[in-house]
């Protein structure tokens, strides 16, 4: 059923689910409050740098238009500045897949362009409440991705999720051309000085082409906190600089000879982190969505904004898909949105947040590791991809020393690059399932594997296996029964859930229970109840044997995971009949 959806804001998010939704057939209509070319001639907007996951969203859509022009960065460097002006901490590592950085300037009139080249509907005006209203009134979705203006006020602050009520950091951005590159490889080059603030650097495309964009996070009051008294581009240009020369003398080395891309590559502000509630009512009862930034607004510390944009696009996109001819009420709304926090947003905020932060000594303590142990630099860089990956050692000193021990142990007996040898190995293409327990205590208890296979008919037996650092080791060893939940294509936000560390990854589950009480996933194309037979050694891994005392099969489409990402089947051409 065609849907008539209307999205409020061009930005990165609500562009890429507004064509998302066109290419699968929907009626959209994107308001904007500037033209394409008031948005290419205007001033930069972000400091956008798109991970793989992030920049995966958009090959999927086929929106990756500036692929083979744009810098590819390669991976993330660490500098610490110690008190005499030098480097207490230095070191680097590559990303597993490279990142890019296009400047909104350039996307987003071209994907406006694309829009209404495909029938969609552009409207050029500044949307208030009257016009929401309206909107809602004739669409069947209103999706709000624009946190300014009077709109602004509708989605309440959510005060438990936001610790923070006042700006952080005074921000400013320098797009720049004309700097040496970074050597070895092309990375996000970052630098904390500690009590002044953050500058980080990365290469990018911009409106004239190749560049390189400077971030500056000062500590509000502090020497970087230095940018209310500049008045031109270029005396913004001389600021960045004399920040460099001033702490940060090996960056400065690189930019001896730069200058600006253009006269609008600059920008300087400052806001407040902040969480805000998904679903607004307008004065009519109506309700609308809040997109990305409008409810999820992160400092750039981390850089996660434009991939916070993609993945929230994303999921409300699959959402919007499999919801078919329902209406879209307002519990389906929050569930959308909690499907993203829980997801992605929520361990991006909480991490983000900890950089704000002074650092705590266990923090130290990992990134001075990280200067002799590649594979925890490794693990640094590539969180910036998937922030879940730091829970929970980032956070928690105990679970820190505990990940220091296990890398120490792998650098031990590595014989393989570990990056590659993940990669190979996931050439092999697996589905996805959900183990799921009984505690002794009563604790449900879940987690995401793909390393199931059958063992044997008779008697019945299949295996899967655990990670012995595991923290439900326990429970699966002590348990007398498990379930092996077979996932179906559109369930592949389970197979988030319940591989991200949170007290209850059952929350929003729709389950019954099997034999012992172990929990059993709904809506799933096949389960497996098992008796918890043996288990053997695996090297770092468990293997659990299991024999099968009842299963279930249903119709439906299997999860499928290959070189890193989720796939759907189709059936090969040579065998059609």
């Amino acid at each position: 059923m065609k849907r008539r959806v209307a999205i409020v804001g061009a930005g990165q998010s609500g562009m890429q689910l507004a064509l998302g939704l066109q290419r699968a057939g929907h009626e959209v209509t994107v308001f904007s409050n500037r033209t394409a070319r008031e948005i290419f001639e205007g001033p930069v907007m972000s400091s956008q740098c798109m991970f793989e996951t992030a920049l995966q969203t958009e090959r999927e859509l086929e929106l990756d238009w500036w692929a083979g022009e744009c810098p590819l960065v390669e991976g993330i460097g660490m500098a610490v500045r110690n008190p005499e002006g030098g480097k207490a901490i230095e070191w680097s590592a590559r990303l597993d897949g490279p990142a890019q950085s296009v400047d909104q300037r350039l996307k987003i009139p071209a994907w406006l362009a694309g829009l209404e080249k495909r029938g969609g509907r552009l409207v050029l005006q500044e949307v208030g409440i009257d016009a929401l209203e309206a909107c809602a009134a004739t669409h069947d979705l209103v999706v709000v991705a624009s946190g300014k203006g009077e709109i602004s006020q509708l989605f309440e602050r959510d005060a438990e999720r936001s610790p923070f009520d006042q700006p952080q950091r005074a921000l400013a951005l320098t797009y720049v051309r004309g700097m040496k590159p970074a050597l070895p490889y092309a990375r996000v080059c970052f630098n904390l000085i500690p009590g002044v603030g953050e500058y980080f650097v990365f290469p990018a495309l911009t409106t004239t082409g190749p560049c390189e964009i400077m971030v500056f996070e000062g500590v509000p009051g502090g020497p970087m906190d230095c940018w209310a008294d500049v008045k031109t581009p270029q005396e913004h240009l001389a600021r960045s600089k004399w920040i460099l020369e001033t702490f940060l003398p090996w960056e400065a080395e690189r930019c001896t000879d730069i200058e600006l891309t253009d006269d609008n590559g600059i920008l300087a502000g400052r806001f407040a982190p902040a969480v805000r509630k998904p679903v607004a009512a307008l004065p009519s009862g109506r309700r609308v969505l809040g997109l990305a930034d409008a409810v999820v607004l992160n400092d750039p510390i981390t850089g996660q904004g434009a991939n916070n944009a993609a993945k929230c696009a994303d999921i409300y996109l699959k959402r919007i898909l499999e919801h078919g001819d329902a209406p879209f009420g307002a519990a389906w709304m929050q569930e959308t949105f909690d499907r993203y926090w829980e997801g992605y947003a929520r361990w991006a905020t909480d991490w983000t947040n900890s950089l704000l932060a002074a650092p705590k000594p266990h923090l130290q303590k990992l990134l001075q590791s990280a200067t002799h142990m590649p594979a925890v630099a490794s693990t640094i860089v590539n969180g910036f991809d998937d922030p879940r990956a730091f829970a929970p050692w980032w956070f928690d000193a105990v679970e820190a020393d505990r990940f220091l021990e296990t890398r120490a142990r792998e650098a031990a007996v590595d014989r393989f690059d570990r990056r590659d040898f993940r990669k190979a190995l996931g050439q092999f293409s697996t589905g996805v399932t959900v183990i799921t327990t009984r505690a002794i205590d009563g604790r449900r208890v879940g987690m995401t594997a793909n390393s199931f296979s059958s063992v044997s008919l008779d008697p019945p037996l299949v295996l899967w296996s655990l990670a012995r650092q595991a923290p439900s080791v326990g429970d699966f060893t002590g348990a007398s029964h498990f379930a092996i939940n077979v996932l179906a294509a559109h369930q592949h936000h389970l197979s988030r859930q319940f591989s991200t560390p949170q007290a209850d990854k059952f929350g929003g589950v729709d389950c019954c229970e099997g034999t012992a009480g172990v929990p059993l996933l709904n809506g799933v194309i096949a389960r497996f109840v098992c008796r918890n037979v043996k288990q053997y050694d695996g090297g770092d891994h468990l293997i659990f044997i299991g024999e099968v005392e009842r299963y279930d099969r249903f119709d439906g489409e299997p999860l499928v995971f290959h070189s890193g990402y989720y796939q759907v089947t189709t059936r090969h051409p040579e065998c059609v009949q």
